[in-house]
């Protein structure tokens, strides 16, 4: 959102810049950076850290993007942790960000209207407006925006980290930032936000349920009217068929003979035998529960007794990889699982499929049915969040639909929509062709979602003025 959501902004015609820690990654990118400001320094627990600032530009726009330089607590391999254990220090490392950006907003002499906080690494920025510089006129009409893109990540730190935040000890309670216990930085911006929102109009909903609210539910409910569902977009001069230079044939709704090109090219890449009967089913996502692998894999024998091909790009729970690995074996030349992050990798797997697929148990937005659509491959995804907002099941009498929907999260339900997908792609290829056709027209794009943003940030506005 940080990288795409700017641009459609600034194309509007607003000022929008985005601020963000400068990883030691970030030198491997080959970004044009360059320093701006230097040695200024944030009190975190008595203990002062300087950091600097450098400036770029995001790819392919010139909207400013400010790195906040500290490599104490950024000059790291990793971005919150490291073989798999996050990093002890991570409540000071965003306690440090969050109120560095405000620092630095100052020291810039740039005032926006609204700062919009990403996840509970920022969520504490919208805090320190409200309380810790509430007395200080350059903050008073700034409005903030604070975006959940995944409930279940509350930024959870032990009780005695509190005095890190500045905030006394009459923050620490239910009301405000306590849970459980613990010290949740999440709490922060849904407490302290003039507007929340999550990345799909349906997730907005759930997480207002004990089912997805993960112990905030009620905190939620109490802010209904505060809370908005903005499906996030994709950027489509990056997913584009007809330019993608990760793919070997291009192709658009008018020809499809290059995607047919791409499945031939996906199978040989993939060690796939060439049977031209065979359905081929892509996932690029990450192996957790959470993306549906524990009922996948127990109706993957069921699966695989279909005229399918299965295609797998993704990493994650150490069980899952093994469990995948041992279906390749299984299976070999039917199933391809490639264990590992390729980007590269990706749109050959989105082309080259017939079908993609999503079962997730929750998905608060999910970007891999609207890429899917984008180069023609047909999701199979569980009605839940921005997938419930997004695909609606095929009737084959009708032709009305965009994909193949389950609602019950079991293996038999996950079963019974794939075998539904594969039998209208076997049965009726003209149908099918024409369901290709139509979901390539569809536009979810950021440039949509953008106009939504702006009408939110000027609710966010509104409702700093009012709220007492």
């Amino acid at each position: 959102m940080a990288g795409a959501l700017p641009k459609p902004i600034k194309d509007i015609g607003h000022d929008v810049r985005a601020v963000v820690p400068k990883y030691k990654m970030t030198d491997k990118c080959g970004f044009d950076v360059h320093l701006i400001m230097k040695d200024i320094s944030v009190d975190i627990g008595g203990k002062k850290i300087k950091f600097d600032v450098y400036e770029a530009k995001l790819p392919g726009s010139d909207v400013p993007v400010y790195l906040i330089g500290c490599d104490e607590l950024f000059g790291r391999d990793g971005l919150y942790q490291e073989n798999g254990r996050d990093y002890p220090d991570n409540a000071e490392r965003f306690i440090f960000f969050s109120k560095a950006v405000l620092i630095f907003l100052k020291a810039l002499g740039w005032e926006p209207h609204v700062i919009h906080c990403n996840d509970w690494q920022t969520a504490l920025a919208a805090a320190y407006i409200k309380t810790l510089l509430s007395n200080d006129p350059f903050y008073n009409n700034i409005a903030s925006v604070y975006t959940i893109h995944n409930m279940g990540y509350l930024g959870l730190f032990p009780a005695e980290k509190m005095p890190l935040t500045g905030l006394g000890w009459e923050y620490f309670t239910p009301e405000y930032l306590e849970f459980w216990g613990n010290l949740s930085f999440a709490k922060a911006g849904i407490v302290f936000a003039d507007v929340i929102n999550t990345v799909s109009e349906g997730y907005s909903r759930e997480i207002a349920s004990p089912e997805f609210g993960c112990g905030l539910d009620g905190l939620i409910r109490s802010r209904k009217d505060d809370v908005y569902g903005i499906l996030n977009g994709i950027d489509h001069s990056v997913w584009d068929p007809k330019a993608d230079e990760h793919i070997p044939s291009r192709y658009d709704q008018s020809n499809l003979r290059g995607k047919a090109a791409d499945k031939a090219a996906l199978r040989k890449t993939s060690k796939l035998i060439n049977g031209k009967e065979l359905a081929v089913i892509g996932m690029v996502t990450r192996m957790a529960d959470q993306k549906g692998f524990d009922i996948l894999s127990a109706a993957f024998d069921r699966i695989m007794e279909l005229p399918v091909q299965f295609v797998l790009l993704g990493t994650g729970e150490p069980k899952y990889e093994q469990r995948y690995r041992e279906f390749e074996k299984k299976y070999r030349g039917r199933v391809s699982v490639n264990i590992g992050f390729d980007s590269a990798a990706a749109p050959l797997i989105y082309a080259g499929s017939d079908m993609f697929l999503m079962p997730s148990q929750y998905e608060p937005c999910g970007l891999g049915q609207l890429i899917s659509f984008r180069y023609g491959t047909i999701p199979i995804v569980r009605k839940t969040g921005g997938l419930a907002d997004t695909v609606n099941d095929f009737d084959p009498s009708t032709g009305e639909g965009s994909g193949f929907v389950f609602i019950k999260y079991s293996a038999d339900d996950l079963f019974d929509a794939v075998k539904r997908a594969v039998s209208t792609y076997s049965s009726d290829k003209k149908k099918w062709t024409a369901l290709v056709k139509k979901v390539m027209k569809f536009d979810f794009s950021w440039a949509v979602s953008a106009e939504k943003y702006v009408g939110l940030y000027k609710k966010a506005i509104e409702n700093m003025r009012t709220r007492p």
